[in-house]
């Protein structure tokens, strides 16, 4: 805090002001959005389109970027070298509003065209509809992004074919660090929370470690409103298919610098419907709260985030054999279920020292997990964490620019179930990394190189004099280091590349791991002997389109040595007595590693023949093989297409209208590893959506209604961990299908109440 006050009387304040009109009539355009992402900071244009923003640092360059329906998004970067800085935004009309954004969660934040990382960026409006968690929403969204599921509570982010801990989720600047090594443990965050989401595909461990070998998920939470201001918005919705509500209130406010946020949500669910039957103890009920306070000064900012999340999952036991569906919207849980809470302070900082800026981040969190049989927790994993980050961007010159930085982090974990299935553990990990980027025409070029250190040190544990962790004590280091090159041959074409190399750290479950995992029902048993994972790869993408046809095409490939992963023999089992002498038979999973490859495509083709006519095609696909044994990898996501015409025609008296339909091909996915899963059949699901703003007086209001799997088909997702194979191997028929027919029914109200 000294840094703080110190900053605070030597530096001058800035302001940025000027106005938002149409390129073509010179008119102001009133509600444009104008942001500072960099600052965290953001406001819209009054009815004689000006805005302005105040107290702002008086050096450092930062881009702007402006938005508005039905124009093309606007960005420019601006030079805080004297006290009031005017720059005035003339926007063009567009088919294509988000052709153009701003991505923040790189080392160095740059327009997407001049950042070599394939990233897709999804609004808050694009995250509203049927979804049951916030992967379940991104999954539908984004390319190259897919999810492993446990019924509808539970989803696991998988980029590009890489799950668990080789995809790190970013939120408040921190990253979450609950207990992603699970099969069935989900991200613990509340879906209302972002304003948007940036998904970064490729290796990002330059800046996140070595857990981002796979990808990142940055989570960005609105920006504080200008001075002044309080702002901001309640949802509401409601899905026939398993009663899902979903509320969520979020206030923030602006005095002087003083800034804050405050944020409740709760959702509940009762058990899903398939085309079979309701999904036995399928249901689940979370409720969370978030807030923010913190000042926005000359001297840059300086926010503590804290948030609380409880979350109740339902689980059925069931044997093979056993009925699998009823009929049941009870909303009370049975057991088993998992009871999973997750607490969080960040501070996050951005001084101005000198002519450069330090991005301070702290962090501590504790994870909580419960799995219960019954009131008393079987298994209770108890985490807590603390983290720092801290990276200095030195001014830019002559188009260079420079990063560097260090991260550290710590974690303990401890048992306190009656039952155990990885030892308690102790793990501090150490990184220091440097960056450069340079700018020059149309092109930029970038690299980086990283060093980290793990320690891991799993606890030696009896029970009942007999040794169930033998304990053990790993260190691991690293150098990771990458290259990224874009350039833009002109408005309508632009081309990015990657190339580098990563690592990942076993974690504490893949080396100590002994025990029966209740949700699910298998035993697991890791190896203390396990490497590192040594990640090489390289990925491409192609950029093209103005208008009426846009899209990209982009190809990775990835070789990881020492790839980690669980796998079973059939017949490789292992019986348990409880206390009450009864016997119990789980499949037996064993942590081994082999060299896998993956290489894949995403392509997207976009047509606008008129300006409310929208056809948007993606299409992902990864193939990914066991080099060591000669056979595919295990738990890759089927190839998929993705249609969706959307129209907008101009209704009087309605504003945004829209109706859509959406066709959702799935391929078959017969690369499976045979010895512990089966293949996935093809199917084909029919969405729709329809949605419009009304303004009721100066109130806006927004109304939409989504449908998913409107014929009610009967399918199996190649992720998800209920299908046939997974759930059981005495019986390869066994299993749950997805979600049938949802609708959802939703109402969306931004706030403004005082400007």
């Amino acid at each position: 805090m000294l840094v703080c006050y110190f900053l605070l009387f030597t530096v001058n304040a800035a302001t940025i002001s000027g106005k938002v009109t149409d390129s073509k009539t010179n008119q102001p355009i009133a509600g444009a959005t104008i942001s500072l992402l960099q600052l965290r900071s953001s406001t819209s244009s009054d009815q004689q389109g000006r805005y302005t923003f105040k107290s702002l640092p008086s050096s450092g360059r930062y881009l702007v970027e402006v938005r508005f329906i039905g124009y093309q998004s606007l960005i420019k970067t601006i030079d805080l070298t004297s006290a009031d800085v005017s720059v005035d935004f003339a926007l063009t009309e567009s088919i294509i509003e988000t052709n153009e954004v701003v991505v923040t969660g790189t080392l160095v934040t740059a327009q997407s065209r001049r950042n070599s990382t394939s990233v897709s960026v999804i609004s808050k409006d694009e995250l509203q509809g049927g979804a049951t968690n916030l992967i379940d929403a991104l999954a539908r969204q984004v390319p190259g992004l897919s999810q492993i599921t446990t019924g509808q509570g539970i989803s696991k982010p998988v980029i590009r074919g890489l799950g668990y801990n080789r995809v790190v989720t970013v939120n408040d600047g921190v990253k979450q660090m609950g207990q992603q090594w699970g099969d069935e443990h989900g991200i613990e965050i509340d879906q209302n929370q972002p304003d948007r989401v940036e998904v970064l595909r490729g290796a990002a461990s330059l800046m996140y470690g070595s857990d981002a070998i796979g990808g990142v998920i940055n989570i960005l939470e609105p920006s504080v409103p200008t001075a002044g201001e309080i702002k901001g918005e309640l949802l509401s919705s409601y899905s026939t298919n398993n009663g899902l509500t979903n509320n969520s209130l979020m206030l923030t406010g602006n005095e002087n610098g003083f800034v804050w946020r405050g944020r409740g949500s709760y959702q509940n669910a009762y058990s899903y419907n398939t085309p079979a039957g309701r999904y036995i103890n399928s249901g689940f009920n979370n409720t969370s709260f978030s807030g923010m306070l913190g000042l926005n000064k000359q001297w840059g900012y300086s926010h503590l985030n804290f948030s609380y999340l409880k979350n109740n999952i339902g689980f059925y036991d069931g044997e093979v054999g056993d009925p699998l569906y009823n009929e049941s919207k009870s909303r009370t849980l049975d057991f088993p279920k998992q009871d999973i809470r997750h607490y969080k302070l960040a501070l996050n900082n951005n001084f101005v020292i000198g002519s450069g800026n330090l991005k301070l981040d702290l962090g501590y969190q504790k994870n909580q997990r419960r799995e219960l049989e019954e009131a008393t927790p079987s298994l209770f994993f108890d985490l807590n964490t603390y983290s720092l980050d801290a990276k200095y961007y030195l001014a830019e010159r002559n188009g260079w620019q420079h990063v560097v930085g260090i991260s550290a982090s710590q974690e303990h974990s401890v048992n306190k179930g009656v039952e155990f299935l990885i030892p308690a553990y102790d793990q501090v990990e150490l990184g220091v990394f440097g960056y450069a980027k340079k700018t020059w025409g149309d092109n930029t070029f970038n690299m980086g190189l990283r060093y980290d250190y793990v320690n891991s040190k799993g606890k030696q544990l009896f029970v009942e004099d007999e040794e169930q962790f033998p304990g053990f004590k790993n260190k691991f280091s690293n150098i990771s280091g990458a290259l990224g090159f874009t350039h833009s041959f002109s408005e309508d074409f632009n081309f990015k590349a990657n190339a580098g190399s990563a690592f990942r750290a076993p974690n504490p479950a893949e080396l100590g791991s002994n025990g029966v995992h209740e949700g699910t029902s298998r035993y697991e048993i890791g190896n203390e002997n396990l490497k590192a994972e040594r990640s090489f790869q390289a990925d491409a993408t192609l950029e093209f389109g103005h208008s009426i046809v846009t899209g990209s095409i982009g190809i990775y490939e990835n070789y990881i040595h020492n790839f980690i992963y669980a796998s079973a023999k059939k017949g490789d089992t292992k019986t348990i007595v409880d206390e009450d002498n009864n016997e119990q038979t789980y499949d037996v999973y064993r942590y081994g590693q082999v060299n896998a490859n993956l290489y894949g495509f995403e392509g997207s083709l976009n047509f606008h023949p008129l300006n409310w006519v929208h056809l948007d095609n993606t299409f992902t696909y990864t193939h990914a093989q066991n080099r060591t044994f000669d056979r595919p990898l295990a738990l890759i996501p089927a190839g998929v297409l993705h249609n969706t015409l959307r129209l907008e025609p101009k209704i009087n008296g309605l504003h945004a209208f829209y109706v859509s339909v959406g066709l959702d091909n799935y391929f078959k996915q017969n690369r499976v590893d045979e010895t512990f899963e089966t293949a996935a059949d093809s199917y084909s699901l029919i969405n729709a959506g329809i949605g419009t703003t009304l303004h009721l007086g100066k109130q806006q209001v927004k109304l939409y209604a989504t449908a998913s799997n409107l014929t009610n088909k009967r399918y199996y997702d190649a992720l998800s961990r209920l299908r046939p194979g997974r759930l059981s191997q005495e019986n390869p028929t066994y299993g749950v299908y997805n979600m049938g027919r949802n609708v959802t029914f939703g109402i969306y109200l931004p706030l403004s109440i005082k400007k």
